[in-house]
């Protein structure tokens, strides 16, 4: 049987390529797998059946539409909702030989930050199960994580690649808005959502994201990329400038442990040749989270208005007309996370506050983009936390909102800013995956692969959980 806890995508590709494998054996493989680990992780909602194909088993996260399979987004109103279609990104991976494992768990609508607000209940991490995985997209890490895909996608908004992959000791990337298409991915927050590679090492996840992006003419908003995707080599970052943005990395929020990790890395950048300066981002912690919280919320109201119980999806039993089946299907169909962000996003957008509160929030956005291109200006990659603290433990942030949401006080900045962001993990606090942060400006996905492979070559982490090795 096939150790689905160290096999790397690229590996499993040569075991094919060689016919040292089939390809029905490596997806029996991570099916035996999935049965024997998943009743207790709970990373996916639906898991798919062989259908006989060729090539390498992929996770989705469960708000990318795949054609003929449950796809959810974790939220009730769309229980047993099946697309007709596939979303671009799987209709791509499927092109290049890849073959849907099955459906991730996700927070509702990738609302969250520890997919714990899941209509079908939360992933648990598999470094310990009494911990969160990280959110929205925990299931997708999770899975990846515990050898149940040897990859898998994900969509990130404030931080939903980058920050579970943190948790759970993977490589995550959240592209440059843009690179990838959003056609057929559940909308969140049009503006800000993106999908991206989860994977075991950074290889892994430059190789599956050289099959993801690129223009999409169902996507208006992609673009092509300015130069091939490249499979980083080399131990060296001898002429790589990074900066540390010193509000990021002496953070009252960071965790001791966490701190600890983040500058053993720092120092490890400069042995490996790299220019190393501290630089400053003086408006994104103090205005990031807020800007991003109404920004967000705002697009998600709009988005989300569609789910009406008339053309797909959940619809209320208790109807006497037309208006009260609206309401009771939103009512009892959506979370308590999603309502709340509609509310705020409504009243941010409604007559006499959208000036006050959206149309200031974009413009402190253009602050944060502006103060990020400064800083490009002297370093080529910058490096920070990518969470304040480790996994915490299940429920212990559910009942704050507020609390929830400053764990993406690291990821946000850069994403409101469509920058992409690379999760490399950095070493262990409290026997925990702790990760590094790199972003870099637009269209610098090669620079991040080439930082962060050479990092993970010299730290050395061993990204299978203790407990199940």
């Amino acid at each position: 049987m096939l150790d689905t806890l160290r096999l790397t995508a690229e590996e499993a590709g040569r075991l094919l390529r060689e016919k040292e494998v089939s390809s029905s054996e490596l997806y029996a493989a991570y099916r035996a797998a999935i049965d024997e680990r998943d009743p207790e992780l709970h990373c996916y909602l639906h898991v798919c059946e062989d259908d006989g194909g060729e090539g390498i088993p992929l996770a989705v996260k469960d708000v990318i539409g795949t054609k003929g399979i449950p796809t959810t987004a974790g939220s009730k109103i769309l229980e047993g909702y099946v697309p007709v279609y596939d979303a671009t990104v799987v209709k791509r991976c499927k092109a290049h030989g890849l073959r849907v494992l099955g459906k991730t768990n996700t927070d509702e609508f990738a609302m969250g930050s520890s997919t714990e607000n899941s209509a079908f209940g939360p992933t648990k991490n598999p470094w310990d199960p009494a911990r969160v995985p990280g959110g929205s997209g925990g299931g997708s890490a999770a899975a990846v994580a515990a050898g149940l895909a040897p990859w898998a996608l994900g969509s990130d908004t404030g931080g939903s690649i980058k920050q579970p992959a943190a948790l759970c000791g993977n490589v995550g990337l959240r592209p440059t808005y843009g690179t990838v298409s959003r056609s057929g991915v559940v909308a969140f927050a049009s503006s800000l959502d993106q999908v991206g590679p989860v994977a075991r090492n950074v290889r892994d996840c430059a190789l599956l994201y050289s099959i993801l992006a690129g223009r999409d003419p169902c996507d208006s908003t992609t673009v092509d990329l300015p130069s091939a995707v490249e499979l980083p080599e080399g131990d060296s970052l001898k002429g790589v400038r990074i900066g540390v943005p010193t509000e990021f990395t002496d953070h009252e929020a960071i965790e001791p442990g966490v701190r600890e990790a983040v500058h053993r890395t720092i120092e490890l950048c400069r042995e490996l040749g790299a220019d190393v300066g501290e630089c400053s981002l003086p408006h994104s912690l103090d205005y990031g989270v807020a800007c991003y919280y109404l920004i967000a919320p705002a697009e998600a109201s709009s988005n989300l208005a569609r789910y009406d119980g008339v053309r797909f999806g959940y619809r209320s039993p208790n109807e006497s007309d037309r208006l009260e089946m609206y309401k009771h299907t939103r009512d009892e169909g959506f979370g308590d996370e999603p309502k709340r962000r509609i509310l705020v996003g409504t009243y941010a957008l409604s007559a006499g506050y959208y000036d006050a509160y959206y149309g200031q929030a974009q413009k402190v956005r253009t602050v944060l983009i502006r103060e990020h291109a400064a800083a490009f200006e002297r370093f080529d990659v910058l490096l920070t936390p990518t969470s304040p603290t480790v996994a915490f433990e299940l429920g212990a942030k559910s009942a704050n909102p507020l609390a929830m949401y400053l764990n993406d006080l690291l990821t946000i900045p850069s994403c409101m800013a469509g920058l992409p962001g690379l999760n490399v993990p950095c070493g262990l606090s409290e026997g925990l995956p702790v990760g590094v942060q790199l972003i870099g400006p637009q269209f610098s996905e090669n620079s991040l692969f080439r930082v962060g492979y050479a990092l993970e070559q010299a730290i050395g982490f061993d990204p299978v959980p203790g407990r199940l090795a």
